[in-house]
């Protein structure tokens, strides 16, 4: 019983929270849905005006460069471009007075048309070279045919009867091409789109424009001119509808996609039903295995228990075997898998134990380098004899400072100040004894230097720059020392210009088959597992080396400050 309630109350949550992801889902599937549609008109719509545009704009190219009009080749001009659009109706230029001056129409000016009157023409003379759109209208300068037009006028100069006057370029552009794109949008199969001016309102475009003229229909467009990009709920004709709003570049026309809620909750009862079907089929099934299930798995897991339980005592050489339900028996052969994982690591720490002592027990012979001393004992002999006491001082004193930092009282872990302080004296000591055979420089971001570190990970490379790269140049050598973080590690560098290694020579440094017997003995592969060891396999020693161009060694380690 307290497994079928379990079982049931998980389902029942399972099943509200996968009903109210799949609900939502479904409302943001809808949104985006509506949302592509929409830009996609407005993309068609922006596209389609800048084409107006741009014929527009030919045509008012062809009249400023043409003199004495009316011309037949200017009427002539007119006619080869509106021959390359069919939904130019018509391209007329009229005087300041309304007087037609030339232009493309079929059928003769309507008299009464009150031209200079309307508010398109006093606006292109008021703001000349600004091109204007009209909303949708029939046109009514001319007579038949009456045709359903956009407007697109604009206040020119020409030059009419011998001297310069304003006119007014208007071309009208038949409405059916972009009807025709609007009519094949849908939004499910309630849903459509329709768009308005961002000046009062007014509609531009609706799929049931008729209805809204007589009154049957209304469109909520107070709200939709509050946005220029985004959505809201309308519920202006009772029912919840999902309206997306885009505006039109240029000339200010808004889009707005209508989607209904009620297609969106149409989807929310199909999961919902489907949602219950499934969790009655699981309560019987469930039903019907429980309890043949809880015998099964019982008795099995008893004699798992008393296997386990030896295990808990030490007895990791134990093997588990149980029959019983497919459940109880893996288990079994996972906890198998868990024991002899178990002693894997076991026998794997002891083995990193004794690598972790050898590289220390490395670390600690090389931190007084008899090689290394005496040659520096015998440069301050030299030294001593030629009277350069002011290098004896200098060459003592980073001598001291070098084994004081390497020594660290013990410590493996120090800063990176230390470090570079320790690479520092180094460098120096061997300055003295090589003086022009290479030069060197240090730069660390300040942010670094309180960074912990691995003791001696920057003399192995320094020495093997000197050693096997500098050593052997006939010209002076460079080795440039670096330190700055990277995200959550730090980046040590150690870069020279000495003779380089090749491919095969660098792949067996790096399996430690290959060891300095000039150097600190602390090498490569040694530093790179002393690394890896600490602070994981995620860090470590990087080197790229070419053959006569040098070797650049990144040695890569976490971000950690003393007090983490």
């Amino acid at each position: 019983m307290s497994f079928i309630f379990i079982t049931v109350t998980v389902m029942l949550i399972i099943s509200l929270v996968l009903y109210n992801k799949f609900s939502k889902t479904a409302e943001e599937s809808a949104f985006l849905n509506t949302q592509q549609i929409v830009e996609q008109v407005q993309f068609n719509l922006e596209n389609y005006i800048k084409g107006m545009a741009d014929t527009f704009e030919v045509v008012d190219a062809k009249i400023a460069k043409s003199r004495g009009i009316p011309s037949d080749k200017l009427t002539e001009q007119l006619e080869t471009i509106a021959s390359t659009r069919e939904d130019i109706v018509s391209i007329n230029l009229f005087a300041a007075d309304g007087e037609l001056i030339t232009g493309l129409q079929n059928a003769g000016m309507r008299k009464n048309t009150r031209l200079i009157e309307q508010s398109w023409f006093k606006s292109a003379l008021d703001n000349p070279n600004h091109l204007s759109f009209s909303l949708p209208h029939i046109q009514n300068l001319f007579k038949d045919p009456y045709r359903w037009v956009v407007s697109m006028s604009k206040g020119v100069t020409i030059e009419h009867g011998g001297k310069w006057e304003d006119a007014v370029l208007l071309v009208d552009v038949n409405f059916k091409t972009l009807d025709d794109v609007f009519r094949t949008v849908s939004l499910g199969k309630k849903g459509y789109v329709y768009i308005i001016d961002d000046s009062a309102g007014n509609i531009v475009y609706h799929p049931q424009q008729q209805l809204i003229y007589i009154g049957l229909k209304y469109e909520n467009v107070e709200q939709a001119l509050k946005f220029s990009y985004g959505k809201y709920m309308d519920v202006s004709e009772g029912e919840p509808r999902l309206n997306v709003v885009r505006t039109v570049n240029n000339i200010g026309w808004k889009i707005i996609g209508v989607s209904y809620m009620d297609e969106m909750i149409t989807t929310r009862k199909e999961i919902s039903t489907f949602m219950i079907w499934l969790l009655v089929i699981v309560l019987i099934f469930i039903l019907l295995i429980s309890s043949f299930m809880s015998a099964r798995i019982s008795k099995p897991i008893k004699r798992l228990k008393k296997s386990m339980e030896m295990v808990e005592k030490g007895h990791f050489d134990t093997y588990i075997h149980v029959r019983g339900a497919d459940e109880v028996e893996q288990l079994s052969r996972r906890f198998n898998l868990m024991v002899s994982r178990v002693r894997e690591l076991m026998d794997q720490n002891i083995h990193e134990q004794e690598i972790k002592r050898k590289n220390e027990l490395e670390v600690l012979q090389s931190q007084i380098n008899p090689h290394f001393l005496y040659n520096t004992l015998n440069s301050v002999v030299r030294m001593v004899g030629n009277g350069k006491n002011e290098e004896v001082v200098t060459t003592i004193t980073s001598l001291s400072k070098f084994f004081r930092i390497s020594l660290s009282k013990g410590k493996n872990i120090i800063t990176i100040a230390d470090e570079i302080e320790h690479i520092r004296n180094y460098l120096i000591i061997q300055k003295m004894r090589y003086k022009d055979k290479f030069d060197y420089d240090i730069e660390v971001d300040e942010e670094v230097l309180p960074y912990k570190t691995l003791k001696l990970i920057l003399q192995p490379f320094v020495e093997n720059s000197l050693y096997h790269g500098i050593e052997y140049m006939v010209d002076e050598g460079h080795i440039h020392i670096s330190a700055r973080k990277i995200g959550d590690k730090i980046q040590l560098q150690v870069q020279d210009n000495g003779v380089g290694m090749s491919e095969e020579t660098l792949k067996n440094i790096m399996i430690g088959s290959v060891k300095s017997d000039k150097g600190s003995g602390v090498g490569l592969r040694n530093v790179h597992e002393r690394i890896q060891l600490y602070f994981g396999v995620d860090y470590g020693v990087k080197v790229e080396s070419e053959l006569e161009e040098g070797t650049i060694v990144k040695i890569w380690i976490p971000a950690i400050l003393e007090d983490e």
